[in-house]
């Protein structure tokens, strides 16, 4: 392993780890203080069969390319393996609203973590997942169980007053952007989703002829901020060229606003899908054109007569 490769595994886990404890933070606050809707269990089921589904399909693939699975090794490497499934767990429980029953939520998790190992796309000589797991799975849901939605974005902040109201949304853009910044290093991309959001806004506006400012009030919530800093900028399905991380993130705010156009609700979801499909289409493009390049076609040696080949 080159020193490059040890700085961006540990760069990565440096990001999954604060990841891990802003988003559970998050969840224990909004269950005790902010005002979450959904029950307890819904968490902690998700959390569940994440854990469950990330162990059983790590096995199994060991088992076919017959080496160790990577969680062995103690605890602290469990937990470490663990952490993507945690962010994904309770983001899913935290985003979905599926009134009082547990298995749709479940459902997402488990689509979210499947998705991981099932839908893969060829990078630099391997492969890697192309949609963000829990981007993904909240997206089937929604598609597969049409009373399942999501979480109403005032329950961020339902219970907070006065400068409180400011602090937690003022709170999660500066860690957002220290963990962007340092771990993922996808400003770029956040910059253009950003801008792009609001460039598609001004556009419907002036198309519609309706106030820019409802166009743009998304952009106030918590929910987006959220989205925008822990979902969008998944560092594992979005590229790491800053062009082509600009080129993603106002590929995501286009196709929002070609959605909301459409009358495509929960359009957030659906357009980073979307998009992912798109780039993990194009991986599968260029590696078959690179595949079938003059450059890399092999052509046998000549055989010598009167001499063996070798």
């Amino acid at each position: 392993m080159t020193a490059i490769d040890t700085w961006s595994d540990a760069r990565r886990l440096g990001g999954l780890r604060r990841f891990a404890v802003a988003i559970t933070l998050l969840n224990l606050l909004g269950h005790t203080l902010l005002g979450f809707e959904q029950s307890w269990a819904q968490p902690l089921v998700s959390l569940a069969t994440a854990y469950c589904m990330e162990l059983l399909l790590e096995l199994l693939d060991a088992w076919g390319q017959q080496r160790p699975p990577r969680f062995l090794g103690g605890w602290r490497r469990l937990i470490d393996f663990l952490l993507s499934a945690h962010i994904t767990a309770l983001a899913v429980a935290m985003l979905l609203y599926a009134n009082d029953r547990l298995w749709p939520v479940a459902f997402a998790a488990a689509v979210a973590i499947g998705s991981k190992f099932l839908l893969r796309a060829p990078v630099d000589g391997r492969t890697r997942h192309v949609f963000s797991p829990s981007n993904f799975g909240i997206t089937i849901s929604l598609l597969v169980f049409p009373w399942v939605g999501i979480a109403p974005p005032y329950q961020f902040t339902e219970n907070l007053y006065g400068l409180l109201d400011w602090l937690l949304p003022a709170l999660i853009i500066v860690t957002g952007t220290f963990v962007n910044a340092r771990f993922t290093q996808r400003l770029p991309l956040i910059a253009a989703w950003v801008g792009g959001f609001a460039l598609q806004a001004v556009i419907r506006s002036m198309l519609l002829h309706t106030p820019a400012t409802a166009a743009l009030l998304p952009m106030t919530g918590v929910a987006f901020i959220l989205y925008t800093f822990y979902m969008v900028t998944d560092p594992a399905t979005t590229p790491s060229a800053p062009w082509a991380q600009m080129a993603f993130g106002a590929g995501v705010a286009l196709t929002y606003g070609l959605l909301l156009l459409c009358h495509v609700v929960f359009g957030l979801f659906f357009a980073l899908t979307l998009v992912c499909a798109l780039r993990g289409l194009g991986l599968y493009a260029t590696a078959l054109y690179t595949r079938q390049s003059p450059g890399n076609i092999a052509i046998p040696e000549p055989v010598m007569l009167g001499r063996p080949s070798v």
